[in-house]
């Protein structure tokens, strides 16, 4: 399998899309900006549901489905919210066809018009809401903590696999609260949920933080995300999680009977992660050889290649290997025997090398006879001979400093990449220099916020909860600014 991937100096962009159709994780479908997640790809999305799907259960969290479509008139409801998604809705108006009478061909069926418009969901809130009201009468009915796994269409015209498309998949968290202290702490504890996640299963550091007024989901009050940098500098918002206060209960007449007996409107939350984590995991730890994947979210951690010439040496090396399997696998490690001898050796090393495989065992006649078996690790491509008795406790402890191998040498980008500014002309030139995150002084205006944005193609990314709070003035403006906030460009 030969690579032929384009360096990341050479096109950064270019070296992305090769890497996720070659290492097989998705391909562009025939549905315009719609993408095929492949076997290997969805492998990968599989280990991530997992894992997240069990930190939302361990948070009290249930799954639950809702409908694809969404009455118009629902989501109208909510005004911001409709404002914030008007522009890429996609709506069903038919729900018949028919054989044209001239012959050419199916057309829609004018006679088959829906009374009323369904809006294929690009987020559930409203949908949601609109059920909620007949769950929640009472204290007792609280908190509603609900997940569900969906896909979601959002008609975007510029698609790139992973990153943007069409539709997409992800999981959308959706409850109702009490009180406004409960609900916060609620939004606060998924947003550590997702930080979480992202650093000790994708290896990815992230900024936590909260968005400005014009970056907040529609129809929040309160945005929190992390964001986290990718090879090229720029950055990839990895997860949000919104305080909606009142505002849906309010649009959808969500109230609940208190432990006084007065009536008020639930407080509510929504946060969500997608398949956009894919492109995050890629682009933050693979290299020019392909992908490279921490172990705690690799299909596959451990991929066994036997090295032979004649049947009794296949049937001396099988016998080491599939016992090596079995040991492995006793102790929770994922491995992939491959004793396919429709390919040579040297084409699968390409090729578990390509898809990013933490651990390569290689095996041959002469490791038989020695005792040994040769490894290879995928982050560092350093190569060594093991004893057999070894390798099972050389394994496990790998998994675990690959893992941090990973992770601290992203924390390294990242600090050398984190520039502080204390001017307009400083911040364009770091932008346009080595990039990365830039913490500057902002006066706090959606006017300069927009200004910096048209001028340099920068957001701010978030005003991180952590960090310097230092008080001074704005690198545009000169007004004063309570603290520095995060800008980057980004995906």
């Amino acid at each position: 399998m030969a690579k032929n991937l384009t360096t990341r100096a050479e096109d950064y962009s270019k070296w992305y899309n090769e890497l996720v159709i070659k290492a097989d994780l998705a391909e562009n479908s025939g549905v315009r900006g719609c993408m095929v997640i492949k076997p290997y790809g969805y492998a990968i999305w599989e280990r991530m549901q997992a894992e997240l799907d069990r930190m939302f259960k361990e948070t009290g969290h249930q799954n639950a489905y809702f409908p694809l479509f969404i009455p118009k008139s629902y989501f109208s409801k909510e005004a911001s919210h409709v404002d914030g998604f008007a522009k890429e809705c996609a709506v069903v108006t038919h729900y018949r066809l028919k054989n044209a009478e001239d012959g050419s061909g199916i057309v829609v069926d004018p006679e088959a018009k829906l009374e009323e418009e369904l809006i294929v969901r690009p987020t559930s809130e409203t949908i949601i809401w609109d059920t909620y009201r007949k769950w929640i009468q009472s204290y007792r009915d609280l908190p509603l903590l609900i997940n569900q796994w969906a896909n979601v269409v959002r008609w975007e015209m510029r698609t790139r696999l992973f990153l943007r498309t069409a539709e997409f998949l992800w999981q959308e968290g959706h409850t109702a609260h009490a009180t406004k202290d409960e609900a916060i702490s609620e939004a606060e504890q998924m947003m550590n949920v997702y930080a979480e996640f992202a650093e000790n299963y994708m290896a990815i550091p992230v900024v936590k933080g909260t968005k400005t007024e014009s970056e907040r989901f529609a129809g929040a009050l309160e945005t929190y995300c992390i964001e986290a940098l990718m090879q090229d500098g720029k950055a990839l918002q990895a997860g949000t999680s919104h305080f909606l206060g009142q505002n849906f209960a309010k649009a959808f007449d969500v109230k609940f009977a208190a432990k006084d007996g007065s009536l008020d409107y639930v407080w509510a939350t929504s946060w969500g992660v997608s398949t956009r984590l894919m492109g995050a995991l890629v682009m933050t730890h693979s290299d020019d050889n392909g992908l490279v994947l921490p172990p705690n979210l690799a299909p596959d951690q451990v991929v066994i290649v036997p090295i032979y010439r004649k049947d009794e040496e296949f049937d001396a090396v099988n016998e080491v290997a599939l016992d090596l399997m079995k040991k492995l696998r006793s102790k929770g490690i994922r491995v992939k025997y491959d004793n396919r001898d429709t390919h040579k050796p040297g084409w699968k090393f390409n090729e578990y090398e390509l898809k990013g495989v933490p651990v390569r065992i290689a095996i041959g006649p002469k490791d038989v006879e020695k005792g040994t078996i040769e490894l290879a690790r995928r982050d560092t491509l350093q190569k060594e001979f093991i004893a057999n008795e070894n390798v099972v406790d050389k394994v496990i402890s790998l998994m675990d400093e690959i893992q941090e191998t990973l992770f601290q040498k992203a924390v390294s980008y990242r600090a050398e990449h984190t520039t502080e500014v204390a001017s307009y002309e400083e911040f364009k030139s770091v932008l346009n220099g080595k990039g990365g995150f830039v913490l500057a002084h902002w006066d706090g205006t959606p006017e300069t916020e927009e200004r910096i944005k048209n001028e340099t193609k920068a957001t701010i990314r978030c005003i991180p909860l952590e960090g310097d709070k230092t008080s001074g003035t704005c690198i545009v403006t000169g007004k004063p600014s309570e603290r520095k906030v995060l800008f980057a460009k980004a995906y």
